[in-house]
């Protein structure tokens, strides 16, 4: 570990040790998700408005997130307790084995991984990222792990996306006049059209908080 992310455990540690923050030695796993989820929007918005600078704050709350998680369950019953090298560790591990045209035989041979030149491709890669996902989690559909309380859109492009990659075609009476019909449709048309709908709606919330915004100024001027 790095001086400076040993810098980062050792705080966290005091924090949470008898004498620390108050507030830090009160939280457990089921009160940090929220503020889980604010600091991974935060980073999406600081990626998507490409602002570097907040960009490295935010990564670095993140992973506050993280190193706190992780501290808790160095307190946890014995059995069920690991800290952040074990996190660090199981997560190398899980890159090496996801990544075996890196790492194992296929790095060398002209496997199933590789195009006609010998290089593997993206499509194959992620055909062979969810193989090898679904056969360490024993998952039994292609939907199986997908979380169900991420945002609707998101949701739905990934349920749409594991369908296609599992090659099936899946077909649903929909009622033209139905909101929540009409939004799968289109988030369909997005992910055959390899559009993200979640951003692209983001985006265009932006755009509309912008317009907002200016028929604001535009008012005030006028008074």
């Amino acid at each position: 570990m790095s001086e400076a992310l040993a810098n980062v455990v050792a705080v966290v540690d005091r924090l949470r040790s008898p004498g620390g923050c108050p507030w830090d030695r009160a939280q457990s796993h089921e009160s940090l998700v929220k503020y889980l989820l604010e600091e991974a929007y935060e980073t999406v918005e600081a990626i998507e408005t490409n602002d570097l600078t907040h960009l490295r704050e935010e990564l670095g709350d993140l992973l506050l997130q993280v190193v706190l998680h992780a501290r808790l369950a160095e307190e946890a019953l014995e059995g069920q307790r690991f800290s952040i090298d074990d996190v660090a560790n199981d997560l190398a591990a899980k890159m090496i084995r996801r990544h075996p045209h890196v790492f194992g035989d296929d790095a060398t041979d002209d496997g199933p991984l590789a195009s006609g030149d010998g290089e593997p491709t993206i499509a194959h890669l992620d055909a062979s990222w969810e193989a090898l996902k679904a056969q360490e989690k024993q998952r039994e559909s292609a939907v199986d792990g997908v979380p169900l309380n991420q945002p609707a859109l998101s949701l739905a492009a990934k349920l749409v996306s594991r369908a296609q990659r599992a090659g099936l075609a899946v077909h649903v009476e929909t009622d033209p006049e139905s909101i929540g019909d009409q939004l799968f449709a289109l988030v369909e048309q997005a992910v055959a059209a390899g559009v993200d709908p979640e951003a692209a709606l983001r985006e265009r919330a932006r755009n509309y908080r912008q317009t907002v915004r200016k028929a604001e100024s535009g008012a005030t001027s006028a008074n």
